[in-house]
């Protein structure tokens, strides 16, 4: 028979052995340090999307920036669809140069600023 104490802490391992797993951003490919990891809606909330998956902060911007909730929803709701997409292409491809924890501010695009 385990003791109280003892199950508290085998039911708090896995808790604990979470925080150091190493995460991969299904964007572009490149581990994330934890202060870059966003949760992204893969559908978005307002659409009723509830799963979430870690980015890049800047993976996440850049698309938020690119497209609208209604493209997420609709065509965009899986990383490889994102990956796919000509404009995530050109960004993945500039970012893998780039440091892990590199940030910089996303710009909305013209198409988005449009509408």
């Amino acid at each position: 028979m385990i003791g109280k104490i003892r199950q508290k802490l085998i039911s708090r391992e896995p808790i604990l052995s979470q925080k150091s797993l190493v995460l991969i951003c299904p964007i572009c490919d490149r581990l994330i340090p934890e202060s870059q990891k966003d949760a992204h809606h893969l559908v978005p909330k307002s659409k009723g999307g509830k799963i979430t998956e870690y980015l890049h902060r800047i993976c996440h911007c850049q698309i938020h920036a690119l497209f609208t909730e209604t493209e997420l929803a609709v065509q965009l709701n899986t990383a490889a669809a994102l990956q796919e997409h000509p404009e995530m292409q050109r960004f993945i491809q500039w970012i893998k140069t780039k440091p892990n924890d590199f940030y910089e501010k996303s710009r909305k695009s013209a198409r988005l600023k449009e509408s």
